[in-house]
């Protein structure tokens, strides 16, 4: 396969890529953004192209200056950072991983009958990550030194509302608790509110820092997790204190979140003022279907379907990229991308085309 749009670089360019997120004009090329990309498909991307003939594998810093690498490669002005060691003792499953690209060690998902948290007794003696250590930003404290000017920070893992209730609870169990010890679900979620408005003034710190990405699943394919009323009172509402820092900080506030999200869409918009929203799955809403209902308000991000992206060839790849660019880019509020992420089971070749298309797209 001929990638011709991807034969010649591309200028990232931050502030572009926050103007079109803002919808203050139509941009003059094609914006990209993912919410990430599986660590097989970097490899691969870095592989196939010699990304990385130039960097030596004993530096220590070789994973992030191979990740500055293919995201400067693929068209993305940014790099989403995570903070360090905040991970939580959550209860996984593991089962084969059967993709292309499959990882040895297995796909690992939480446990939805069970979780950490299963009483009062557990969640006071819960061992919450301390976001205050001075190491938690130690990756933020290289990238803000070492990422080329054009190029900016997006905050990695934020605003884990709907997703940590479910996960340090377990979903059957938080079902249960929502009726049967209410008190102790919205004690977890004030403790998750404080954990996360200290997450977000870390990421403040640092002026290369341009944009909070937050990521929370909150629905299914017909639905939401839970009522609308109680994710209002349990998740929304929390999401409107951080988008609320976030934007007295000057900066944007993006949300990916799967599922259906009809019943509380407006919220999102109007009330927690998001500037951007992810993840579209064509059995949902399509993305070229909303640029003119929602899409009027807010920015859409991404939109070719994962499963479209898996199953299709070139050819109609290359043909929906286009007639989504048609649709989608006037006016901004646009950035081409997966509807969810570039997962190892995309064939590489298809997520490539998605990508070259869009760089030529920008230049005709």
């Amino acid at each position: 396969m001929r990638y011709e749009g991807l034969s010649a670089p591309v200028d990232t360019d931050w502030r572009g890529l926050v103007d079109t997120i803002l919808r203050r004009r139509t941009p003059s090329r094609v914006y990209h953004m993912e919410l990430f990309q599986d660590a097989e498909i970097r490899d691969a991307v870095a592989e196939r192209f010699g990304l990385t003939d130039d960097l030596d594998p004993n530096d220590p810093h070789y994973e992030k200056r191979k990740y500055i690498a293919v995201q400067r490669f693929c068209g993305l002005d940014y790099v989403r950072v995570a903070l360090d060691d905040l991970s939580f003792p959550l209860i996984n499953a593991t089962t084969e991983d059967t993709a292309g690209l499959r990882r040895s060690g297995g796909r690992a998902y939480r446990d939805e009958h069970v979780g950490p948290i299963r009483n009062r007794a557990d969640f006071e003696t819960f061992p919450w990550p301390d976001v205050t250590a001075p190491a938690v930003t130690r990756t933020l404290e290289w990238y803000q030194e070492n990422l080329p000017e054009e190029m900016c920070i997006v905050s990695g893992s934020m605003s884990h509302f709907c997703e940590y209730l479910t996960w340090l609870m377990g979903y059957e169990r938080f079902s249960y608790a929502l009726y049967d010890d209410r008190r102790l679900v919205g004690d977890i979620a004030d403790r998750l509110v404080a954990f996360h408005r200290q997450a977000l003034e870390r990421y403040l710190e640092y002026d290369r820092v341009k944009m909070i990405f937050a990521s929370d699943d909150m629905g299914f394919k017909t639905g939401l997790l839970f009522s609308a009323e109680e994710m209002t009172e349990l998740v929304l509402k929390p999401h409107r204190i951080i988008a609320d820092r976030t934007h007295a900080a000057g900066l944007p506030y993006l949300l990916h979140s799967c599922g259906n999200l009809s019943a509380i869409i407006d919220y999102l918009i109007d009330e927690v003022k998001i500037d951007g929203k992810h993840s579209f799955e064509d059995t949902i809403e399509e993305v070229r279907e909303v640029k003119h209902t929602y899409g009027r308000r807010t920015a859409l991000l991404g939109g070719i379907d994962v499963d479209f992206l898996c199953r299709s060839n070139e050819d109609e790849i290359r043909r929906r990229v286009r007639n989504t660019l048609d649709v989608c880019q006037p006016g901004g509020g646009y950035c081409l991308g997966t509807g969810n992420s570039v997962t190892n089971y995309i064939p590489l070749d298809n997520y490539l085309a998605m990508v070259d298309e869009g760089r030529l797209y920008g230049r005709r």
